[in-house]
């Protein structure tokens, strides 16, 4: 059963050493992951799942251990799933992942076993919640973080340009995760958050499939688009 869950952006630069001199422009953001990490640690799960995007090559499961680096992006820094040693060969934990394994460690994670899913963005919002449900029931608590991002059109310089459906559908998302509503989150639509660009939607509907019945309570942390893209922080519980 589900009984906490962490909503966190999934950009590279949310890493200091990856932003460089940039790094204090997301300095809120970073503060706000730290604590819906902290809410999930004080739930004591039994398990916790890591959910995020990746293209075809990347995508599956990554266990407890697995390696990521951000050599990709100019920084010779590495990063491990969890504690403990990892497996010494398989795909590199992607992009998604390897910044939710930052954040883990940054935030000291040993609160339980930690173990790693990358879903393709476009995945239907029905194997979503398919795969959230199968989650939740895994283990009599589980834990969730959710690596995503809202739209990448909010503004004239942003990756996918300026989109005038990006803030209402970053607002719908908010209110859903500010509510903990999986119904909210499974109504986002799944052609519009493609053409916007929004990397969350399919973890927030596998998210929406884990919390169904589980009666938890939402608090939205951080909900700004620093470089054009929506970065929301939520933490249920």
């Amino acid at each position: 059963m589900l009984v906490a869950a962490a909503v966190c952006p999934c950009p590279p630069l949310l890493v200091p050493e990856v932003a460089g001199g940039a790094a204090h422009e997301t300095d809120e953001a970073r503060a706000a992951c730290y604590d819906a990490i902290g809410v999930l640690a004080a739930a004591r799960p039994d398990r916790l799942v890591v959910v995020g995007t990746a293209d075809q090559a990347g995508r599956g499961r990554y266990p407890q251990g697995a390696t990521g680096s951000f050599r990709p992006f100019g920084v010779g820094l590495e990063v491990r799933l969890g504690p403990g040693e990892g497996p010494s060969a398989g795909h590199p934990l992607p992009p998604s992942l390897a910044v939710g394994a930052w954040l883990l460690e940054r935030t000291g994670w040993g609160a339980a076993p930690v173990e790693g899913i990358a879903v393709g963005e476009p995945l239907p919002k029905e194997r979503c919640a398919r795969t959230g449900r199968e989650l939740a029931a895994s283990a009599e608590r589980v834990a969730l973080l959710a690596m995503g991002d809202g739209s990448a059109c909010r503004t004239i310089k942003a990756p996918g340009y300026f989109d005038e459906r990006a803030p209402a559908f970053d607002a719908d998302a908010a209110r859903a995760l500010d509510a903990a509503d999986p119904a909210g989150l499974l109504a986002l639509d799944e052609e519009l958050a493609y053409e916007l660009k929004a990397s969350g939607r399919a973890c927030w509907q596998v998210l929406a499939g884990a919390a169904e019945g589980a009666g938890l309570q939402g608090r939205l942390l951080y909900d700004q688009a620093p470089y054009g893209v929506g970065y929301l922080v939520a933490s249920w519980s």
